[in-house]
């Protein structure tokens, strides 16, 4: 990642509606990708000149889910895996990032389905483009150790998460 166009050390709000939250799980045994987007509820990155000092936060709408076959989106947000009724939010939460490739490697947690699990987003894009903040990350989720546990032949246990983001300077 370029350091001359990393956003400026400050708080950033992450717009919901200019941002994507793209998801692939295998299905089918494999056989098949099931590719899906959630909704951005809110979220905050705030960049530090000391990157342990970075931190984002996230809350994803988990009923949001679609994947353009209403059957599956159905299956996915109910009990049998998502269980939105009782779990209707995935949250992130992470502080300290590090350098690692050509980007950051940003240390939190993810809760979803009830559960709290160490995770880390790989911020491969910060930048600054028309006085708004741009990012670029990936995260990959194991959903069995969510309790996500239902549907083991018909649903990949891995998620990976490809996420763009465009935040505004919090002013304060």
């Amino acid at each position: 990642m370029r350091t001359d166009t990393i956003p400026a050390a400050g708080v950033y709000a992450i717009d919901p509606e200019r941002t994507t939250i793209r998801c692939d799980c295998k299905a089918l045994m494999g056989l098949l990708t099931v590719h899906g987007t959630f909704r951005l509820n809110a979220g905050q990155v705030t960049i530090a000149d000391d990157l342990t000092q970075c931190a984002a936060s996230a809350s994803i709408a988990a009923g949001s889910f679609e994947s353009g076959n209403r059957t599956r989106d159905a299956d996915v947000v109910s009990a049998n895996l998502l269980d939105v009724k009782a779990y209707p939010e995935i949250t992130f939460s992470g502080t300290g990032a590090r350098a690692e490739g050509q980007g950051w490697v940003l240390t939190g947690s993810v809760t979803a389905h009830g559960t709290t699990q160490p995770a880390q987003v790989l911020v491969s894009e910060a930048r600054l483009e028309d006085g708004t903040a741009r990012f670029r990350a990936t995260a990959t989720l194991g959903r069995l150790g969510f309790g996500i546990t239902k549907m083991k032949l018909r649903v990949g246990h891995t998620v990976s998460l490809n996420i763009d983001a465009v935040g505004t300077p919090v002013r304060g």
